[in-house]
């Protein structure tokens, strides 16, 4: 019922910028989590940026003061604007949500699909 889906992926030169968007759509009756993941090739998946309970925003150190993570409300739309980019930042990038839907009573994790970022240096 619920379904997350990334856009804003591309190929992008260093140095340049790229924003990420993330649609939530379904009956959700509580965001606990948005965010953004990532996963280079042969890496682990990491903690990009998230929003807490609409409010609270948290960096990996590795993107701190290059991307802004941000909500529209209106939209249930998570974006993550990146700048400064580096070939570092090359990875699929993966819409997340931490929440219960309309009825629900548990909290749970939603993945988008991923969307491709690939930064040439």
């Amino acid at each position: 019922q619920v379904q997350l889906v990334e856009s804003g992926g591309g190929l992008v030169q260093a140095g340049g910028s790229l924003r990420l968007s993330c649609a939530a759509s379904g009956r959700i009756a509580e965001f606990n989590v948005m965010g953004w993941y990532r996963q280079a090739p042969g890496k682990q998946r990491e903690l990009v940026a998230t929003i807490v309970a609409l409010r609270r925003t948290n960096y990996a150190d590795s993107v701190n003061g290059r991307f802004t993570i941000s909500r529209d409300n209106v939209k249930n739309t998570v974006y993550l604007q990146m700048t400064r980019l580096e070939a570092e930042d090359t990875a699929v990038y993966y819409c997340y949500l931490r929440g219960r839907v309309v009825g629900g009573s548990v909290l749970v994790d939603y993945w988008g699909q991923g969307t491709q970022v690939t930064v040439s240096s």
